[in-house]
C-alpha cells in the first residue's frame, strides 16, 4: 500500500467533514440517529462549559457544541471499529462469493441529462438535426416529447434516481409499436423493418452529437460496481460508505496483517471460539433474548453452536494456501459435539508422521570459483551439485582461467534439512584416467530461512592441493512451502514430547484450516522425530528458567496436564516463533512480550495491543490499536450491521445506478460474509433491510417491490416458523418489529396503489406495479399458509383507487388551475376550461389504460369503478360550467362529441354511470336544437321559395342548396354526436328522416307550381327558347330525387314506406313537368301546322292564292312560297334541345323528355295528316312537312332517342303518307318539290 501524500489526506478531512455534517443533519431526532453518549460524561462536560458560561444562552450554546462534538466522536470512533471487522471480511472470505446471477441494472438519468434529452428532441422538432425522418416518425416524436418527456411525473422520478436510459427507450417503443400497426401495409417493407428504422433514429437523437470515442478510460468506482470487484476496490466502496481517510484504511490494513492469510485464519479461529464460549456462558448463566416460547432457549443454545460448526467446517474446507499438488490437504473428522468443539485427547484425532510430510524445492546457482591455481589455464574445469538422496547435475565446462557459469540448478526433496554437495572437477589427461580430478567440494546445510543472495564459500581441497585458499561463488534457495508457517532452531523440553532440553530443528506445520503441528526434524529425513499437535495449547511469553542451559529467550505452550518449554537465542526470532504460533493454537489471549507490557502499563494503555513490532507504535500513535485489539464477540453486531446496511443502501441510492434498491454484487458479498462470520440473524437483516427501504420510499425514493418481497417473504416465514435460513426460534423482538414493520408496509402500499399515476408514472419501473399489488395480497395475509380470500384484498384495492381517483382530479384541476378560472370567468371561458379539462381527463384515462390495466388484470372492473370515481368529480365541474351557459347556446356540443366518443369505445364504461348522467344533460339541448332547426329550415324554405330568383347555384337554386345543405349538415350532426343509447339514438335519426321527408316535399310541390306558373307565361311561337329559370327548378327537382336518397332512407318498416311516398311523389312531379313542358314545345308544332292549313284544297285562301299565283304568271315571273316555316320550327327544336341537354343535370330525364316530344310531335302530324286523308297535300305543305319529318327525325337520333321510338307506327303512317303525296306530286308537277323528297331524307338517313 502507497503511504497517502499531504494533499490526499487534506482532501479526504474535507471529505469527512462533510460526511460528519451529513450524518449530524441525517441523524438529529431520527431514528437513523447514532446511540447516544453516557449520561455520566455529558454531565461532567456541561458541568465545565457552565463554570465558564457568563449567560444562560451562551451555557446552552456550549452545551449544544459539546454534545455535537461528542456525538462526531461516538460516530467516527464507531464507524472505524465497524470497518475493521469489514476489512477482515474482505480479506479473508469464507462464507460468500460475489453473485454473479444478479439483474444488470442501468445507469440512472439525473436532472440535467433529461434536460439536455428534451433539447435534443426540440432541436430534432424543430428541423436542427441531420437526421432525415418522414412525417409519422415526426409525430411520433412530437407525442413523445409533449406527452412523455415534458411529463412532471417523469422528472419527479428522474428527480428520484428510479429512471435509466432503458426507461425511456421502452416507453418510446411502446408508443411506436402502436402508431406502426395502425399503418397501412407497405409492399415490401414490413412492419418490423420499420420499428427498427424508427428505433435506429431515436438512438441517434438520444445520442445527439456526443463523441462515444472520447470517454474516459478510467472508470469510476460508481461505474464499475455492477462488475465482480477485487478486494481493492471493495476497500475503496467501503471506506466511501463509512466515511475512513485512506491513511486510515493504509493504518488498519497494515496493523491488522490483512495480506497475511494466516493471521486471517488465526483471527477467525479466535473469533468462532469466543463465540463458542459466549454461547457456553449464556447456557450456564441461563441468559436469553426474549423468545416467544421457552422451549426456544435451548434451541437457541444449539443454533449457536451449529451456526459456529457451520462456519467452522466452511473454513476446514478452504485450501490452506494455493500450494502445488503435491501437498494433500488431510480431510480430519472433528467432534461435532453440543458443548463447543473441545478437542480433547479423547475426541481428537492424532497426526501419523506421514501427515506432515513436506516438499521442498530448492534451486542452486553456481556463479564463479576463485583462487584456483593448480591447473594450468588452458584446462577444462567444471561443477557438479547435488542434494544429498537425489540426481547429480553438472555445469558448463570452462577454462581454468574463467571459472564462470552461472548455471542453476532446480531440485525437489522431502527434507525440511537437506545436504547439499557442490564439486569441482577437471577433466583428467591421461590415457589410463577412468574419472576426472576433483580439485574441491563444499557441503551445504540449507533451510528455508537460510540467506537467498550469492555468497563465497570455502571449498574443501585435497591434500597437497596447491589451491589453499579456493573458493566457489554460489546461491542456494530453498522455498519455504505454504503450509509450512514457520522454523527455525530452538531448544524445547517437555512432558510427553522432547524431554531432553536440547536444541533441535523445528517446523510449524499446517495440516489443515485447524489443525497444526509443532515437528522437530533431523537431517536428511523427511519425516519429523517427533512431533506435537497444538490443538488446545496456550502459548506465551515466559521469564527464564535458570536450570537450562542454552537459549536466551524464553516462551512455552500449555495444556491442561502437558507444558513444553522452548527457547531462542534472540528476541526477534521468539516474538516471531509466538505469534506464528498464536496463530495456530486459536487462543483468546494474545500474548505480550514483557517489555511491551511494561511500557503500555505505564501508559495506561490496553494490555490486548497487537504483537506486530512492525505496527504497533504507529497505529498506537495514531489511536488504531484499540479498534485493531477488539474482541468483536464482545460487540452488539445486529446493531452494527443496521448501521452498516443503511450506510450501504444510502451509497447505493446515491451512485450513477437506478438500483431500485439492490445491491451491487460487492456489497451483498461484504453483507453476507459480514452476517455469517458475526453472527448476525437473517430475520434482523431483513427487518432491517425493510425498515430502510420502506423509509426511503416514504421520502420519495424509487424501490422495487419485488425486493420489498422477497426481505417481507423472509421476515414472514421466519416469523411463522417455516425457518427460511434454518432458524426456528424467534424472539419477542423480531415479531413485534416484524408486525410494526408490517403495518408500515401495508400503508405504504396502500399509499403507493392510492398514487399510482405518480409512483408508477407510464408503468415505470416496468412491473413494478403489478408487483406492488402482489406484494399486498401478501402482506394482507393473516399468517403464511392460509391464503386471504380475494374478496378482501379487492376490497382494498378499491378503496385505494377511490383515493386514486381523488388524488388524481385533484393534481389535474391544481394543473389546470380550474379553481380560480371557474370563479371569475365568464361563461365562454368557463366552457373552453372545462373541455380543455375534459381533454386532460381522456389523457389520464388513457393512459391509465395503457400503461396500468395490465397489473389490475384481475380486476378490471375496479378500474372501470376508479374511471367512474374520476369523472364523476369532473361532473362537478361540468355541470357548473353548463349551467353557467345562457339558453338556447349550442357551444358545449363538442364537449358532449369528446367525452362520448371516448366513453362509447370503452367496454366497461359506455353506458356507465357518468355517461348516462352525460346523455340525461344532452338529450333535452339536443331535442331543443333539432326542433329550433326545424323551425328555422322551414321558415327559410317559405321565404327563400317566395323571393327564389330561380339563378342556377351548385345542382339547384339558392334556396334548395340552402334547404339540402341545412338538412345535411344536421343530420351529420346529430350522426357525429354518436348517441350512445340505442333507442333515443334511433328515435332521433328517425325523427331527423321524417324531417327531412316532409321539407323535401314542401319543396317539390312549390317548385312545381312556381315551373306551371312560369311556363303559362311564356309563348307558342317558333320563337320559344326554353328560360333556364325553367331549367333550374328541374334540376331542383332532379337534386331533390336525388337528396332523398341520401337523406330520408330508414331501414325497414313504416320509414321505408314513407320514403317510398316522398320519391313516388318527386317522381310524379319529374313525369308532370316533363308533360307540361313537352306539351309547351307540342304547342308550337300545332302553330306551325295551323298556318300550314291555310294550303288545304277547298278553302277561302287556299283558292285566293292559286287564282292569284296563276293570273300573275302570265305577266311575270311570280316567287313560289319559300321554307322559312320549316326552318324556323327545325331552329326551335334545335336550340330547345341544346339548351335543355346542357342546363338540366340528369340525362335519364332529358332522354325521357326527347321521347315524349319525339312521340308527341308525330303523334300531331299524324294526326293533322289524317284530318287530310281525302284531300291533296298543296305543295308548299307538302315540303314542309317533308323537312320538318326529316329533321325533326335526324335530331332526335342524334340527342339518343331510341330506334323503337323513332321508328314508330306513327312515324311510319306519317312516312307512308308524305311518300305517297310526293308520288302524286311528281306526276303532275315534276319541280314543284325543288329536290326535297321523303327518299332524299331516307337515303341520307340510310
Amino acid at each position: 500500500m502507497l503511504d497517502p501524500s499531504s494533499s490526499e489526506e487534506e482532501s479526504d478531512e474535507l471529505l469527512e467533514e462533510e460526511r460528519r455534517d451529513v450524518l449530524v443533519a441525517a441523524g438529529g431526532g431520527s431514528p437513523r440517529s447514532l446511540p447516544q453518549p453516557p449520561r455520566d460524561s455529558r454531565g461532567r462536560e456541561a458541568g465545565a462549559a457552565r463554570a465558564a458560561s457568563p449567560s444562560p444562552s451562551v451555557l446552552s450554546e456550549g452545551r449544544d457544541e459539546q454534545e455535537r462534538l461528542q456525538r462526531e466522536e461516538r460516530e467516527k470512533r464507531l464507524r472505524l471499529q465497524l470497518y475493521v471487522f469489514i476489512a477482515r471480511c474482505i480479506a479473508h472470505p469464507f462464507n460468500a462469493k460475489q453473485p454473479t446471477d444478479m439483474a444488470r441494472r442501468q445507469q440512472k438519468l439525473n436532472k440535467q441529462q433529461l434536460q439536455v434529452l428534451k433539447e435534443r428532441f426540440q432541436a430534432f422538432l424543430n428541423g436542427e438535426t441531420q437526421i432525415v425522418a418522414d412525417e409519422a416518425f415526426c409525430n411520433a416524436v412530437r407525442s413523445y416529447y409533449e406527452v412523455f418527456l415534458k411529463s412532471d411525473r417523469v422528472a419527479r422520478m428522474v428527480h428520484s434516481g428510479g429512471c435509466s436510459a432503458s426507461d425511456f427507450r421502452d416507453v418510446f417503443k411502446k408508443n411506436i409499436e402502436k402508431r406502426v400497426r395502425s399503418l397501412p401495409e407497405i409492399d415490401g417493407l414490413s412492419k418490423e423493418t420499420v420499428l427498427s428504422s424508427w428505433l435506429a433514429k431515436y438512438d441517434a437523437i438520444y445520442r445527439g452529437e456526443e463523441d462515444l470515442c472520447k470517454q474516459p478510460n478510467r472508470m469510476a468506482l460508481s461505474a464499475v460496481s455492477e462488475l465482480i470487484l477485487s478486494k481493492e476496490q471493495l476497500y475503496e466502496m467501503f471506506q466511501q460508505i463509512l466515511g475512513i481517510k485512506k491513511l486510515e484504511h493504509q493504518l488498519i490494513y497494515n496493523a491488522c496483517q490483512l495480506d497475511n492469510g494466516d493471521e486471517q485464519a488465526a483471527q477467525i479461529r479466535r473469533e468462532l471460539d469466543g463465540r463458542l464460549q459466549l454461547a457456553e456462558q449464556m447456557a450456564r448463566e441461563r441468559k436469553f433474548p426474549k423468545f416467544v416460547t421457552r422451549e426456544m432457549e435451548n434451541m437457541y443454545i444449539e443454533e449457536l453452536r451449529s451456526s459456529v460448526n457451520l462456519l467452522m467446517a466452511n473454513l476446514e474446507s478452504l485450501p490452506v494456501s494455493k500450494g502445488g499438488p503435491e501437498f494433500k490437504l488431510q480431510k480430519l473428522k472433528r467432534s461435532q459435539n453440543s458443548a463447543f468443539l473441545d478437542i480433547g485427547d479423547e475426541n481428537e484425532v492424532q497426526l501419523s508422521k506421514s501427515d506432515v510430510v513436506l516438499s521442498f524445492t530448492l534451486e542452486i546457482v553456481i556463479m564463479e570459483v576463485q583462487g584456483l591455481k593448480s591447473v594450468a589455464p588452458n584446462r577444462i574445469v567444471y561443477c557438479t551439485m547435488e542434494v544429498e538422496g537425489g540426481e547429480k547435475l553438472q555445469t558448463d565446462q570452462a577454462e581454468a582461467s574463467r571459472p564462470q557459469w552461472g548455471t542453476q540448478g532446480d531440485f525437489t526433496t522431502t527434507h525440511p534439512r537437506p545436504v547439499v554437495k557442490v564439486k569441482l572437477f577437471t577433466e583428467s589427461t591421461g590415457v589410463l584416467a577412468l574419472e576426472d580430478k576433483e580439485l574441491g567440494r563444499v557441503v551445504l546445510y540449507p533451510t528455508s530461512n537460510s540467506p537467498k543472495s550469492p555468497d563465497l564459500h570455502k571449498m574443501i581441497v585435497p591434500k597437497n592441493s596447491q589451491d589453499s585458499d579456493l573458493k566457489i561463488k554460489l546461491a542456494v534457495r530453498m522455498d519455504k512451502p505454504p503450509h509450512m508457517k514457520h522454523c527455525g532452531y530452538l531448544y524445547a523440553l517437555g512432558q510427553k514430547v522432547w524431554k531432553r532440553w536440547k536444541k533441535r530443528y523445528f517446523v510449524l506445520v499446517q495440516v489443515s484450516q485447524y489443525t497444526f503441528a509443532m515437528c522437530s526434524y533431523r537431517e536428511k529425513k523427511s519425516e519429523p522425530q517427533e512431533l506435537m499437535q497444538l490443538e488446545g495449547y496456550t502459548v506465551d511469553y515466559t521469564a527464564p528458567h535458570t536450570g537450562l542451559q542454552g537459549g536466551r529467550m524464553f516462551f512455552n505452550a500449555v495444556k491442561e496436564g502437558d507444558t513444553v518449554i522452548f527457547a531462542s537465542d534472540d528476541e526477534q526470532d521468539r516474538i516471531l516463533w509466538v505469534q506464528a504460533m498464536y496463530r495456530a493454537t486459536g487462543q483468546s489471549y494474545k500474548p505480550v512480550p514483557a517489555s511491551q507490557a511494561q511500557k503500555m502499563n505505564l501508559k495506561g494503555g490496553n494490555a490486548n495491543t497487537d504483537v506486530s513490532p512492525l505496527y504497533t507504535d504507529r497505529g498506537q500513535k495514531h489511536g488504531m490499536d484499540e479498534f485493531i485489539s477488539a474482541n468483536p464477540c464482545k460487540f452488539d453486531h445486529a446493531s452494527l450491521f443496521r448501521l452498516l446496511q443503511r450506510q450501504t443502501l444510502d451509497h447505493r441510492l446515491n451512485d450513477s445506478y437506478s438500483c431500485l434498491g439492490w445491491f451491487s454484487p460487492g456489497q451483498v458479498f461484504v453483507l453476507d460474509e459480514y452476517c455469517a462470520r458475526y453472527g448476525v440473524r437473517g430475520c434482523h437483516r431483513h427487518l432491517c433491510y425493510l425498515d430502510e427501504l420502506i423509509e426511503y420510499s416514504e421520502n420519495g425514493s424509487v424501490i422495487d417491490p419485488t425486493l420489498l418481497h422477497y426481505s417481507f417473504a423472509f421476515c414472514a416465514s421466519h416469523v411463522h416458523g417455516n425457518r427460511p435460513d434454518g432458524i426456528g426460534t424467534v424472539s419477542v423482538e423480531e415479531k413485534e418489529r416484524f408486525e410494526e414493520i408490517k403495518e408500515r408496509l401495508s400503508s405504504l402500499l396502500e399509499n403507493q396503489i392510492s398514487h399510482f399515476r405518480y409512483c408508477f408514472p407510464f408503468g415505470r419501473p416496468e412491473g413494478a406495479l403489478k408487483a406492488t399489488l402482489s406484494l399486498l395480497e401478501r402482506v394482507l395475509m393473516k399468517d403464511i399458509a392460509t391464503p386471504i380470500p380475494a374478496e378482501e384484498v379487492k376490497k382494498v384495492v378499491r378503496k385505494c383507487l377511490e383515493k386514486a381517483a381523488l388524488i388524481n382530479y385533484t393534481r389535474l384541476t391544481e394543473y389546470a388551475k380550474i379553481e380560480e378560472i371557474m370563479n371569475q370567468a365568464t361563461p365562454a371561458r368557463k366552457l373552453e376550461e372545462v373541455l380543455h379539462l375534459a381533454e386532460l381527463c381522456i389523457e389520464v384515462l388513457q393512459q391509465n389504460e395503457e400503461h396500468h390495466s395490465e397489473a389490475f388484470a384481475w380486476w378490471p372492473e375496479l378500474l372501470a369503478e376508479h374511471a367512474e370515481k374520476f369523472l364523476s368529480l369532473y361532473s362537478v365541474d361540468m355541470d357548473s360550467a353548463l349551467e353557467a351557459q345562457p339558453q338556447d347556446s349550442w357551444d358545449s356540443f363538442p364537449l358532449f362529441q369528446l367525452l362520448n366518443n371516448a366513453l362509447r369505445n370503452d367496454t366497461l364504461l359506455c353506458n356507465g354511470k357518468f355517461h348516462k348522467h352525460l346523455q340525461e344533460i344532452f338529450v333535452p339541448m339536443v331535442v331543443r336544437y333539432i326542433d329550433l332547426m326545424e323551425s328555422s329550415i322551414a321558415q327559410s324554405i317559405h321565404r327563400g321559395l317566395e323571393q327564389e330568383s330561380w339563378q342556377p347555384v351548385n345542382n339547384g337554386s339558392a334556396t334548395s342548396e340552402d334547404l339540402f345543405w341545412k338538412l345535411d349538415a344536421l343530420q351529420m350532426f346529430v350522426f357525429d354526436l354518436h348517441w350512445p343509447e340505442p333507442e333515443f339514438a334511433h328515435h332521433l335519426e328517425q325523427r331527423l328522416k321524417l324531417m327531412a321527408t316532409d321539407m323535401i316535399e314542401a319543396c317539390v310541390k312549390r317548385t312545381r307550381i312556381a315551373f306551371e306558373l312560369k311556363l303559362q307565361k311564356t309563348n307558342k311561337s317558333t320563337d320559344l327558347r326554353i328560360p333556364s329559370y325553367l331549367c333550374t327548378m328541374f334540376n331542383v327537382l332532379v337534386d331533390a330525387k336525388k337528396q332523398t336518397a341520401k337523406l330520408c332512407i330508414l331501414e325497414g318498416g313504416q320509414e321505408q314506406q314513407y320514403h317510398s311516398k316522398i320519391d313516388d311523389l318527386v317522381e310524379e312531379t319529374v313525369k308532370e313537368i316533363i308533360s307540361l313542358l313537352v306539351s309547351k314545345v307540342v304547342s308550337v308544332l300545332e302553330g306551325v301546322l295551323s298556318k300550314l292549313s291555310r294550303y288545304d284544297e277547298g278553302t277561302f285562301f287556299s283558292s285566293l292564292v292559286s287564282f292569284t299565283v296563276k293570273a300573275a304568271a302570265k305577266y311575270v315571273d311570280v316567287p313560289k312560297p319559300g321554307m322559312d316555316l320549316a326552318d324556323t320550327y327545325i331552329m326551335f327544336v334545335r336550340q330547345n334541345q341544346d339548351i335543355l341537354r346542357e342546363k338540366v343535370n340528369e340525362e335519364m330525364y332529358i332522354e325521357k323528355l326527347f321521347d315524349q316530344w319525339y312521340s308527341n310531335s308525330m303523334k300531331v302530324i299524324s294526326m293533322w295528316l289524317a284530318d287530310r286523308l281525302d284531300v291533296q297535300l298543296h305543295i308548299y305543305q307538302l315540303k314542309t312537312l317533308i323537312k320538318i319529318v326529316k329533321k325533326t327525325y335526324r335530331d332526335f337520333r342524334l340527342q339518343g332517342v331510341m330506334e323503337g321510338t323513332l321508328n314508330s307506327k306513327t312515324y311510319d303512317a306519317v312516312h307512308s303518307r308524305l311518300t305517297v303525296e310526293e308520288a302524286t306530286v311528281s306526276v303532275t308537277d315534276a319541280g314543284g318539290l325543288q329536290g326535297i323528297t321523303m327518299k332524299d331524307s331516307d337515303e341520307e338517313e340510310g
